[in-house]
């Protein structure tokens, strides 16, 4: 039981991440991620909305004709994303400004369907819930750390604004990385986003590719002459 949920968490993480391995979720990665304070908001955002419908759709299932499952997803994922978006709005409402469009459209977000689809409705409550979890963190250290990546190349600062946008108990997120800096505009802009991804990606193939080969050097499928 134990080593089914490291798989689930493992593959949340890192092994079938949302961005890194199943690349989805890209317009907004790409859109959103000028900041590192812009990628946590709308990650943790979509984790919420992530582990309710997991939660919800395991709950459920039992329930929902095959027939119209997908239809029934869609309205519940719809509703939590509107509740979401109320709150934010509500209680975040700067970061609700920045966020603007992206909050809404977290509902054609594929990679929550696509986890309520293949697991969520064939898998019970609590594996559901973890899943949920995991894969919205993995989702949101992607966004927050490109993000972070972004602002330190494109402007040199880090959590920019984090007091206004998440309210004042992040402002010890704020920081200047690299004071005087005039910045360079091209890495806050979208294509700067398709530049950072592509490297992200690159880099997580390099070292899974790396780790593969320690392992069979370690277990002696492969000659230290073939290193």
């Amino acid at each position: 039981m134990s080593e089914g949920y490291s798989n689930i968490i493992k593959n949340g993480l890192w092994d079938n991440n949302i961005v890194l391995k199943q690349s989805l979720a890209l317009c907004p990665l790409l859109a959103v991620t000028s900041s590192a304070t812009n990628g946590l908001g709308l990650g943790l955002a979509t984790l919420v909305v992530m582990v309710a419908s997991n939660l919800i759709n395991s709950m459920a299932k039992g329930v929902i004709s095959k027939t119209v499952r997908i239809p029934v997803n869609v309205i519940i994922i719809a509703t939590l994303v509107t509740l979401t978006d109320a709150l934010l709005n509500a209680y975040l409402h700067q970061l609700h400004k920045v966020l603007g469009l992206f909050i809404p459209l977290i509902v054609t977000n594929c990679a929550i369907l696509g986890r309520v689809e293949s697991f969520a409705s064939r898998s019970k409550v609590f594996p559901s819930l973890v899943d949920g979890v995991f894969m919205g963190i993995g989702f949101t250290w992607v966004l927050t750390v490109l993000g972070a990546i972004r602002e330190i190349i494109g402007s040199g600062t880090l959590f920019t604004n984090a007091s206004l946008l998440l309210g004042p108990h992040f402002a010890f997120l704020e920081t200047t990385i690299i004071p005087d800096y005039r910045g360079l505009l091209l890495i806050i802009l979208p294509p700067g986003g398709f530049i950072m991804l592509g490297l992200g990606l690159a880099l997580k193939q390099k070292l899974e590719a790396v780790w593969q080969e320690n392992k069979q050097r370690q277990s002696g499928m492969v000659p230290e002459g073939d290193m």
